[in-house]
């Protein structure tokens, strides 16, 4: 069977070699491969699907614990700071 090395080096070349040979540019092992992890998502066209899933993942780690309940965490803190029992939802002041 014939392997279609021209199309596979091309690829490799549009896909490593250009980056990586920015003139200037110094890479680390671990920068290298996560820049090369990147690219790779945007040429086979997963970005959209990859950046959804990594939003989804900032949100949960940044982010959702300080609005459980629907209840910031800082005013948790300063309800439960104020008395004895803090309540799961706090009344609503306008």
């Amino acid at each position: 069977l014939p392997i279609a090395t021209g199309v596979i080096e091309g690829a490799c070349r549009d896909l490593i070699k250009d980056r990586m040979d920015i003139t200037g540019a110094r890479w680390s092992l671990q920068g290298a491969e996560a820049v090369l992890r990147l690219r790779s998502l945007y040429k086979s066209g997963d970005w959209h699907q990859y950046w959804q899933f990594h939003l989804k993942q900032e949100y949960q780690r940044n982010h959702h614990v300080l609005y459980l309940d629907g209840v910031p965490l800082m005013k948790r803190l300063l309800y439960a700071r104020c008395s004895t029992t803090a309540p799961t939802t706090l009344p609503i002041t306008v």
